[in-house]
């Protein structure tokens, strides 16, 4: 079960990063005095920052008005204005939702989204090595990896990796689906790659945790309408908020995406979308955070990267004890891939390779898990 990412300030905790947030504080501390305010609109509240003490202050992407920011910035604090002309908040406070990436898709399509112009803004100043552009992407990857520990504390995160052409209407896709339903059953918090195939049938078996088993079943029919992003991202994804749209009250689960993939859109299943510019630091954090583990579906360089950017820290133990490993479809990570036989072979004598398995069924993956969890 994942926490609200909205809640009352905790003692010692000086990040406001809601409106409610920021009236309690002034409310109940009377100061904000050394705290950090993130991207929360404060245009209507320019009594509250006339009268309160902001000594070392900090206001990231708060709009404010002049009067306001004057006075803040004379009291001692800093103020990083909102930068105009993007289509996303390097500030922001909180995790991506699917409507957020994906508001303007009924009417314009996914051309019109938020996600597909960040994506365009994107390609297009990395192109031209814009300095600022570049510091923008590192604000904001910073600020969606703030938001994701935030979200993730006490969290028992298993990851669920896979390759995005896996499509829907297939039974691999069906039994992927069904993995992330019986892991968030169980009491995990299912994180995915948050794109395509594999990694949203997780998100999906995650979403339909709470209902029946018939409420699965027809969701992967009526999704197999749209089976692949291509050629139509839009109509692949209309196909999926359909879906949301029957079945609202879905289970949570958090998908971490890139857009340096833009080719792969974000699925609508994951209710948490950390999505981040820097590929590397998605990839590393999407797999530091599964701490309790992570099932490998079949898939191909993305997926193959994945496996050894995680055995690295449980060869070595950087992160700790090793945490669990399992690779799913024997003919595919032994001869199509064969990923397996190196893993295996660095496991070989060391505390990892009670915590590494080979199976040939996602059914069995759960149970697996379980197993390698408690080998010692």
């Amino acid at each position: 079960m994942l926490p609200s990412e909205a809640s009352a300030p905790r003692p010692g905790d000086r990040e406001i990063e809601s409106i409610a947030e920021f009236d309690e504080v002034v409310a109940v501390r009377g100061s904000l005095a050394g705290h950090r305010v993130q991207a929360v609109d404060l245009t209507d509240r320019t009594a509250a920052l006339l009268g309160a003490d902001t000594t070392g202050a900090v206001f990231l992407g708060c709009p404010m008005t002049e009067e306001a920011a004057a006075h803040v910035r004379a009291s001692g604090a800093l103020v990083f204005p909102p930068v105009p002309g993007l289509p996303f908040d390097p500030y922001r406070a909180l995790l991506y939702t699917p409507d957020d990436l994906f508001a303007g898709l009924a009417d314009g399509g996914y051309e019109a989204t938020p996600d597909a112009r960040a994506y365009t803004w994107f390609q297009e100043t990395k192109a031209d090595g814009d300095v600022f552009a570049s510091m923008l992407r590192a604000v904001h990857d910073d600020s969606v990896s703030d938001a994701l520990d935030e979200l993730l504390v006490g969290a028992r995160v298993v990851g669920v990796m896979g390759g995005h052409a896996m499509a829907r209407g297939t039974e691999e896709y069906a039994g992927a689906a069904r993995l992330g339903r019986q892991l968030a059953r169980d009491g995990f918090t299912v994180a995915t790659g948050g794109g395509p195939g594999a990694m949203e049938a997780a998100n999906l078996g995650a979403y339909a945790a709470g209902y029946d088993d018939a409420m699965l079943d027809e969701a992967l029919v009526l999704l197999a309408k749209a089976p692949s992003f291509t050629p139509s991202v839009t109509e692949w994804a209309r196909a999926a908020f359909a879906v949301r749209e029957r079945w609202p009250s879905g289970g949570a689960s958090v998908g971490i995406p890139t857009w340096f993939y833009g080719h792969e859109p974000p699925n609508a299943f994951a209710s948490h979308l950390a999505k981040y510019f820097a590929n590397a630091t998605r990839e590393d954090g999407l797999l530091a955070r599964s701490n309790a583990g992570v099932v490998f579906l079949p898939g191909a360089a993305g997926t193959v990267q994945e496996i050894f950017d995680n055995a690295t820290p449980n060869y070595y133990e950087s992160r700790g004890g090793p945490t669990p490993m399992v690779l799913v479809d024997t003919h595919h990570w032994t001869h199509h891939l064969p990923a397996w036989p190196l893993l295996k072979a660095l496991a070989a004598r060391r505390p990892m390779g009670a915590r590494i398995a080979l199976i040939d069924n996602v059914t069995e993956a759960p149970s697996t898990l379980a197993d390698l969890s408690h080998k010692t």
